[in-house]
């Protein structure tokens, strides 16, 4: 019985070793709430630095993008112009930048449809 119990355990375990690998390369880097108003930038701060090679919107309502600002943990900043209408759960393509960069801070640019509009920024992690 005390084997069994082992062999179990240790393929749970297993199991848990490989989820990772085969997760999805994209991760979640922040969310934010666009407004009617698109003058003002909706920001989402970062509590860690988040390495990405290339970013994605997608936007949970409709809405129009203009622009993410993103800053790196050297302070140095980078925008992407997007300036196109999202559908529901539509995202943009991947834009990459140049290397992997730490990304510390997001600021995104654009105005929702129907009052407010949910963005989610997509970062690809790859090793």
């Amino acid at each position: 019985m005390k084997k069994l119990f082992a062999a179990a355990t240790l393929a749970i375990a297993g199991f848990g070793a490989v989820a990772p690998v085969m997760a999805a390369d994209h991760i979640t880097l922040g969310r934010t709430i666009l407004l009617e108003d698109g003058h003002h930038g909706a920001k989402i701060p970062l509590l860690v630095c988040r390495k990405t090679d290339a970013i994605k919107i997608k936007a949970e309502r409709d809405l129009r993008l203009n622009k993410a600002v993103f800053t790196f943990r050297n302070g140095e900043t980078r925008t992407i112009n997007f300036y196109r209408n999202l559908k529901k759960n539509e995202t943009t393509d991947w834009r990459k930048f140049a290397y992997r960069r730490c990304v510390k801070h997001i600021e995104v640019y654009g105005e929702a449809k129907d009052g407010t509009a949910g963005v989610k920024v997509l970062g690809r992690e790859k090793d």
